[in-house]
């Protein structure tokens, strides 16, 4: 079926998805900063004016564009959730969603950036605490949050050897106590 025979809304859908696709390409490749709307317009074959009717502004395009999947329910057991988080290492290790990289390149060196990380993140750790028992939910999602965040740029930004050259398996055998203790029954 071509393009044009498509109802509108799927039209729409497709082509948010080619924006979406163009924009985490080009902020992994380049970072924030350098990203500009006219490279991710041209990239996902659309007029620049189209992505800021879709998106608003670079901010939001740039938010839309890393926001990731929920890896916590508050219907898992510690065991579930451990293990969930643990999975989440194939993504981490392997090869990262390009809204993943382009957070992770971006945050630390561009301000709007940084909001859109702690956007994202503070979203990220919200669904966790969720899963988490306990008054120090929060805190506890955050450190987990954080964990996760430091293996990450460590095998994919900085490509530490140490982490590049072991087995994923030997990593998460290392990681589950402190996620266990972190996301289990509250300590005193």
């Amino acid at each position: 079926m071509g393009e044009r025979l498509l109802p509108r809304a799927e039209r729409r859908r497709r082509t948010e998805g080619r924006i979406l696709d163009a924009a985490r390409t080009i902020f992994a490749e380049v970072g924030y900063e350098r990203a500009t709307v006219r490279a991710i317009a041209k990239a996902a074959g659309v007029d620049p004016a189209l992505v800021m009717q879709y998106f608003g502004n670079k901010q939001g395009l740039f938010q839309e564009a890393v926001r990731m999947a929920p890896v916590a329910d508050s219907e898992l057991g510690v065991e579930e959730l451990v293990e969930r988080l643990l999975g989440t290492l194939n993504l981490k290790m392997g090869e990262l969603p390009q809204g993943a990289l382009a957070m992770m390149r971006s945050m630390l060196t561009h301000p709007e950036a940084a909001v859109s990380a702690r956007q994202v993140l503070g979203k990220q750790i919200d669904r966790l605490a969720e899963a988490i028992p306990g008054d120090d939910a929060r805190l506890r999602a955050a450190l987990v949050t954080m964990i996760m965040l430091g293996v990450t740029v460590g095998h994919q930004l900085l490509e530490l050897d140490e982490l590049r050259e072991v087995p994923q398996e030997e990593i998460a055998r290392l990681l589950r106590p402190s996620l266990r203790a972190l996301t289990g029954p509250e300590v005193s």
